[in-house]
């Protein structure tokens, strides 16, 4: 990574989460902040949606791409820029008196995934493709709907489409992907449940999904402990 990027997130070892687990977070939400820093070090950053896939050697490979108008795109060297990917997933307050074990103290919770990695700029014929895939994902959520496709569009109105973009690619290795779930998993079975019954009894989306993965978290911890 360039110096003037640095990507280190803390990542406490109690909420530190394997590829498997980031994996499936940049799949469920497919929306983050990308950030590029210029030669002086100034970053300049742009909130987009996003395609990951797996590599071979154990990384990840993400697909995204910019307005042309953006000049974000205009950061990225021929040769590759070093450039940090964040995708937060949902987070929700804990209060202390959920415990029900003095001593405690206020907390966020929250899954995260960090990549850092090398940004290129994909060649323009790559575009439509891009574009397709993109579609393609994010349609797959809305069904029974039918899915709409580019072909809908006709071929002068999909070319501007295509021009108007900068397609992007971010090579991230195994040593780029720091992730966490932060989960209170150093708290007891106590304070586990009561922070979930508390979350779940706030009712909004954030904390409800929270107190599902704590759910999560604790079951396989228990099972862990019966094996």
């Amino acid at each position: 990574m360039s110096p003037h990027l640095e990507r280190a997130m803390y990542v406490h070892s109690a909420f530190r989460i394997g590829h498997d687990q980031a994996f499936r977070l940049l799949r469920e939400r497919t929306f983050g902040s990308l950030v590029v820093a210029d030669q002086a070090g100034k970053p300049s950053a742009v909130h987009l949606p996003f395609l990951a896939h797996r590599t071979p050697e154990g990384g990840f490979r993400v697909e995204l791409h910019v307005a042309r108008a953006n000049g974000l795109h205009r950061l990225v060297s021929p040769g590759g820029q070093p450039a940090l990917l964040t995708c937060q997933g949902p987070d929700a307050y804990v209060s202390p008196d959920w415990y029900g074990v003095p001593g405690q103290v206020p907390t966020w919770t929250y899954a995260s995934v960090h990549l850092g990695g090398t940004l290129s700029i994909l060649p323009e014929e790559d575009g439509p493709a891009h574009l397709d895939r993109l579609t393609e994902e994010f349609e797959s959520r809305l069904l029974p709907k039918r899915p709409w496709t580019a072909g809908k569009l006709d071929a002068q109105r999909r070319a501007a489409m295509t021009r108007a973009i900068v397609a992007l690619e971010l090579v991230v290795s195994p040593e780029g992907v720091e992730a966490q779930n932060k989960l209170v998993q150093h708290k007891g079975l106590a304070e586990h449940q009561g922070a979930i019954a508390g979350l779940r009894a706030r009712g909004d989306p954030g904390s409800v999904a929270i107190a599902a993965m704590m759910a999560d978290t604790l079951a396989a911890r228990n099972d862990r402990s019966r094996s």
